[in-house]
């Protein structure tokens, strides 16, 4: 679950926004996650394996979001 959206990546100026009321298709965003079990995860960065996710719906088995741990 989704706990906390902090920014959205503005990808022509490299700006984070903040104070947006939508997200789009597509969009950058900086998020913070809740998890119903403890998960284990490296940083992209070191572990491209165990740092990337994928977030699906569990309702509709879609795939609504993929990331990479920081």
């Amino acid at each position: 679950m989704v706990k906390d959206i902090h920014y959205i990546l503005d990808i022509n100026t490299l700006n984070k926004e903040t104070g947006f009321d939508r997200i789009s298709l597509n969009d950058i965003i900086k998020v913070s996650l809740r998890t119903t079990k403890p998960i284990m995860s490296d940083s992209y960065r070191k572990n491209r394996s165990t740092g990337a996710i994928i977030l699906v719906d569990e309702s509709t088995n879609e795939t609504v979001a993929a990331g990479m741990v920081v």
